[in-house]
Order: C-alpha cells, then structure tokens, then sequence
C-alpha cells in the first residue's frame, strides 16, 4: 500500500479498494528506524479510521498523515522537542490539526523536531535524532526532519511540517522530497499566533508534487481573527499540479544569502542541471545578483533570537533546556521592546526592496542547501552553541531568504549524487502565486525521474 501515493490512497478508498482501517494498520506496522517519531497513537488512529464516512469533500479523505511536534493537540503528549515538555499534554488542538482531522484524515503520531523547531537539524532530548532514510548515519534535517523522514520512509503518505526559516525545505532536500512553504498567510496560525513577525508557517512534505499540492489544499484558508491571509485561490492546489505554468522568466543566483560559505559541487551541479532544464522546457533563465542585502542577516537574527525567548519553559525546568535554546532565548531577552520593533520594521524594508528586484521575474531558483545531508552532530555544539549557530548557517545560506519576503518557496528533489544520495533545488514565486509556483513544479517533476525512487529498505 506504501507504494501508492497519497492520492492514489484517497482513490482507493472513494473506491471501496480500500478501507481507512486498512491503510492505518498497514502503516502502523511500518517500523520507524529514522527517528520520524516522537510519540505513535495507534489505537487513536484506528478509533479514528473506523469513524470515518466512507466519503469525504478532500481527494484526501482517509489517507494516514502525521502532526509536527511543534503543533498542540488535544489530549495527546506534544514535547516540542523538549526535554521540558517531555510530559505535557495539550487542552487544544491548533488550526493545522483540526484542518487535517475536518479533511478525513488520519493522523498516526506526532513527527520529530529540535527544541521548539529552533534548529536545523533534528536531534532532541526527547527522541532519537531524525536520519534521512537514503543514508541512517545523515541528517534529515530540520526543524520537520521527522515529518520528512516518516514520509521519505514510507512510514506515511504524506505529512505537514513548519517552515520559519527553511524548516520543511531543509529537510526535503535531506530525505529526496518535495517541501513546499506556501506564502505568508495562506495557513492560518490559529489559535496561538506564536509569530508575531511572520516568518513561520505551516506547509507539506511529500514524495509527489500533487500529493503536496492536495496536502496544501487540506491546510489552506484563514479563519477569523488571523492577523493577515493570502487571497483565495483561484481553483484547488491541486488543480494547478495539472496545468502548464506558462512561459516564464526564471531569475538565478547561487552565491549565499545569509553568510560566506564554499557551496559543494552537487549543489551547484543540481542548481546548474535544474536551469538547463527549465530552459529546454521553455523557460527563459536569467543570472541576477543576490536580492536580499547581507545586512538583512543581522536583523534576522535579532527576530530570531526574540522568537526563540518567546519560547520559555515551565517554572522549575529552564534547565533541561537545550544550550543552543538557552544562548539564543538570553540574545532574544537582552533585545529592548523598541529595538524589536524597529527590528521588524528594518526586516520589512529588505523584503520590499528584495521584492521590488525580482517584480520583473516569475520564479526564482537557488540550490537549497550548501552541502550534502551532513552526519549526525556534525552541526550540533553544546559546548559552543554561537558555533552550532554558525555551522547552520553555512548548511543552509538561501532558505531563510524566502521566510523574509514571504515569498511560497519549494525544494524539489531533482538531483542525486553517485552515492543514492538526494540533493534538493529551491525555486520561490511571488507572493501568493502558490498556484503558479505549484504548476511550475509539476512540469518539472514531469520532465525529471525523482517519482518512484525509494531509499534503501523501502
């Protein structure tokens, strides 16, 4: 059953081939060996499945998923990769989990992440770290390196993940997926609006364009009181994985964003592969400079920081916080309120000035990440976590970019070295033209052989 995509699934079960029940057994007796999750809810799960009408209003009704740690649920233990919550236990669940059980779907656990998704990489204290399936001994990155890995391993379909700075990109390019972050607005954050500065929002993991596209369709729409939200589509999501983008204007840099680094060769390689693609598929491929002034990092950083403090930990267990949590939480605490305002307002700045620079251009494409999927704790430094800052930084020097603008931005999984091992390009569109951006993956997606790989134990 793991075999067929997430659609195919949703098929099947409007079908009468098969039952919700069925494909919730099959997964869970799927074992997970890349530390996808946190905490598992079969009999949850089952309860759920046998519930379920045979019929549903999303292509998706009966399809197993899974919830992002990060993410409260009702009921059910959420860590947020934190030792300090290893025990609580949410009263609420939040808008991403409701929309997922309003569609039909039936999420079988909660998927790993670093302490309060700050990280990327996912190695908590609350589970094992998360490993890309194609090489047990690598990353799978983060901050959604379980909802990646539990995908690219078949443990589930297809699943939701959090992006604030690169978070389900990242690790899509890690485990051979497709990871799209839509545009700001387009999910609501209710009922906690944890980001004030709008960096974060939820999105999909999966191992097909249009699995990702009706996984979006299933999380999309704002609900009353959101402080902002794109526009309506003008159909489904997944309408737009089926029809031709058009001709477009493709803007192209490679040189990092965010800090000085020598980009691998299978990166470039991808980046460059990608381009001469996109131009026999018709597109016209234009070299730019970088659009986001290296200034901007600074005032990232100070958001990111502020972010991170907002994140605090029950009375009594500051100190089961992680160093990484604590060096950033005491920079976040030491920004004044006035320079945390003028912080977002700068921020601003350089995503209108990054914006109006590539109003001429349709897309725009970048390597994902700056190196292959790098060992487990090769990033992590408890002892120096300013170091352990500085090597993500270098990892993954173009995500973040998009977060800024607000831009939807997608790694698709185009590449792969001689090794078996996945390496991801990054294409971004103007805001809110998720559905061009989506259109113009699917014609990639087609033009290229990721649909069908599995890794090895699959």
């Amino acid at each position: 059953m793991h075999d067929l995509t997430a659609l195919e699934q949703g098929a099947a079960v409007r079908a009468g081939e098969l039952s919700p029940v069925e494909l919730v057994e099959h997964y869970l007796t799927r074992s997970d060996d890349v530390g996808a999750f946190v905490t598992r809810v079969p009999e949850l799960a089952l309860a759920r499945a046998a519930a379920l009408p045979r019929h549903g209003l999303s292509p998706l009704h009966g399809v197993p998923t899974a919830i992002k740690d990060l993410n409260p649920t009702a009921g059910v233990r959420t860590t947020f990769g934190s030792a300090a919550y290893a025990d609580f236990v949410p009263e609420f669940s939040d808008n991403v989990t409701l929309s997922i059980e309003a569609a039909g779907m039936v999420w079988l656990g909660k998927t790993n992440t670093p302490e309060f998704g700050s990280p990327c990489y996912t190695e908590p204290d609350v589970a094992p770290p998360a490993v890309t399936p194609w090489d047990h001994t690598r990353t799978a990155g983060g901050s959604s390196g379980g909802a990646a890995a539990a995908v690219a391993a078949g443990l589930v379909p297809v699943a939701q993940g959090s992006d604030g700075g690169g978070s389900i990109r990242i690790p899509a390019s890690c485990c051979g997926l497709v990871g799209l972050k839509p545009s700001r607005g387009r999910i609501s954050a209710a009922p906690t609006y944890g980001d004030p500065v709008g960096l974060s929002t939820a999105g999909t993991l999966a191992r097909t364009v249009a699995d990702a596209a009706a996984m979006l369709d299933v999380l999309a729409g704002h609900r009353v009181g959101d402080p902002s939200w794109a526009p309506e589509p003008q159909g489904t999501f997944l309408n737009a994985a089926r029809r031709e983008p058009g001709r477009l204007r493709v803007a192209r840099f490679s040189a990092p964003v965010i800090t000085d680094v020598d980009v691998a060769p299978a990166p470039l390689q991808a980046w460059e592969d990608a381009s001469g693609l996109l131009e026999a598929l018709g597109h016209e491929v234009v070299d730019i400079e970088v659009p986001l002034d290296r200034s901007a990092v600074a005032v990232f950083e100070i958001c990111w920081a502020v972010l991170t403090a907002l994140s605090t930990a029950p009375a009594g267990r500051e100190h089961q916080l992680r160093p990484l949590t604590t060096w950033l939480s005491e920079k976040g605490r030491a920004v004044s309120g006035p320079d945390f305002g003028l912080a977002i307002g700068e921020m601003r700045r350089h995503a209108a000035l990054a914006l109006e620079a590539l109003a001429p251009y349709d897309v725009v494409l970048t390597p994902t990440l700056a190196s292959l999927p790098v060992e487990v704790g090769a990033m992590r430094d408890d002892e120096n976590p300013e170091a352990d800052f500085e090597a993500q930084k270098r990892f993954t020097p173009w995500t973040s970019a998009w977060n800024v603008t607000g831009m939807p931005s997608m790694s698709l999984p185009t590449h792969w070295t001689p090794e078996g091992l996945p390496v991801g390009v990054m294409i971004a569109g103007r805001p809110a033209e998720d559905e061009l951006l989506i259109s113009l993956a699917a014609q990639v997606e087609q033009a290229s052989d990721w649909v069908g790989r599995t890794p090895p134990g699959w």
